[in-house]
């Protein structure tokens, strides 16, 4: 009885360790750590060039804003388009 118990737990250790084994042979979590940390610190050191990118981008955005609100204020009949009034419309 005892030593059925006993080859019972066995057996279902064992089985247990096998399935560990492929589910880090499968998912391997300390690479998916490694690389989680190799991405992090890729960001970390890459903030201050994505920074500069944002800053590019939105002053190139603002400069082609301000060109067309231009376009529309010299084209335009109406009166109140002109000069600083546009910025209180919008």
């Amino acid at each position: 009885m005892f030593r059925e118990t006993l080859e019972l737990y066995i057996k279902r250790i064992m089985e247990f360790l096998i399935y560990t084994k492929n589910y880090f042979i499968r998912n391997n979590p300390l690479m998916m750590l490694a690389n989680s940390v190799v991405v992090g610190i890729k960001d970390i050191l890459t903030v201050k060039k994505k920074l500069k990118m944002a800053q590019y981008r939105l002053n190139y955005h603002r400069h082609q804003l301000n060109k067309m609100e231009q376009l529309i204020a010299e084209n335009s009949q109406h009166s109140f388009l002109k000069g600083a009034h546009l910025d209180q419309k919008r």
